[in-house]
């Protein structure tokens, strides 16, 4: 069962590819460490990214408060991941998943627990087989407090059922995974509906906490997610929904997702079943 699901997993990955948006990857902050798998950078004093080679600049986030710090997703492949972190960090580092795809849960069996929304529990069979550690369920609006940092969990579906987004209000910034796309959403479980819901709601969680752009699940450029990008979302989301704009027929149409529409900057694939 479990080689079946790894099978499965890479063919996802496969067909991940096909959807990539083009661009080349530019990412700020200062280099600090380098090989086949992964590249890291110091995104400020206490944050860095990592950056996957092997589906679409897959993003990790490793993030630093004065007791502890969290990895948020981690990647494709990337061998030895623990053992890289304890280079950057001297603090314990617990996993956060913003989903459960294999780009970003690739080396999640070097951790002993993580920590995820329960919605993406369907996707665990098919998308982490390996995994054998323990599961924590985070909810909506829960405070992961680092020691001097926290971050705030919020829901954020459409891309997964349990699609997440973390906050850091105090930074002003906060880390999407494939929440909105990053320029680029596959539409897989939600609904135009649902997508607008999520966006409204991200748009008003990022005015009341100060959020000044997330970071997303992968680069293809300078592509932060930020709130003209939110409400530009939703305004194309409402016009598909009012008949105002139309798909086109994507050149791709796998996972069901057989259609097109276009933003300022974004594109969303989707599935008839999404017009609703």
């Amino acid at each position: 069962m479990k080689t079946l699901a790894s099978s499965l997993s890479v063919l996802f990955l496969s067909c991940l590819s096909i959807f990539a948006q083009p661009g080349g990857m530019q990412i700020d902050g200062d280099e600090v460490f380098r090989n086949d798998d992964v590249v890291f950078r110091r995104l400020d004093e206490h944050t860095w990214i990592g950056s996957g080679h092997m589906a679409s600049n897959e993003s990790l986030y490793l993030v630093e408060g004065e007791e502890r710090a969290v990895l948020i997703d981690a990647g494709t492949k990337i061998d030895g991941l623990d053992k890289i972190l304890a280079t950057l960090t001297d603090k314990p580092v617990a996993l956060l998943l913003t989903h459960v795809h294999p780009d970003h849960v690739g080396e999640a069996k070097l951790f002993p627990e993580l920590w995820m929304n329960p919605a993406d529990t369907v996707g665990i069979p098919q998308m982490m087989p390996d995994y054998s550690g323990t599961i924590h369920f985070l909810e909506d609006g829960q405070v992961i407090d680092l020691g001097g940092r926290q971050l705030e969990v919020v829901f954020t579906p459409s891309h997964t059922p349990g699609s997440t987004t973390f906050l850091d209000p105090a930074a002003g910034y906060g880390f999407s995974g494939d929440s909105f796309g990053s320029g680029n959403l596959l539409l897989f479980s939600g609904t135009f509906s649902g997508l607008i819901a999520t966006c409204e709601k991200m748009d008003a969680v990022m005015k009341e906490k100060g959020i000044d752009f997330l970071y997303p699940g992968h680069f293809f450029g300078l592509n932060k997610e930020t709130p003209k990008r939110i409400a530009d979302m939703t305004a194309l989301c409402q016009d598909v929904l009012a008949g105002k704009v139309e798909g086109k027929e994507s050149p791709n149409a796998m996972f069901g997702l057989t259609h097109i529409v276009e933003g300022e900057g974004f594109r969303i694939n989707y599935g008839e079943a999404a017009l609703k």
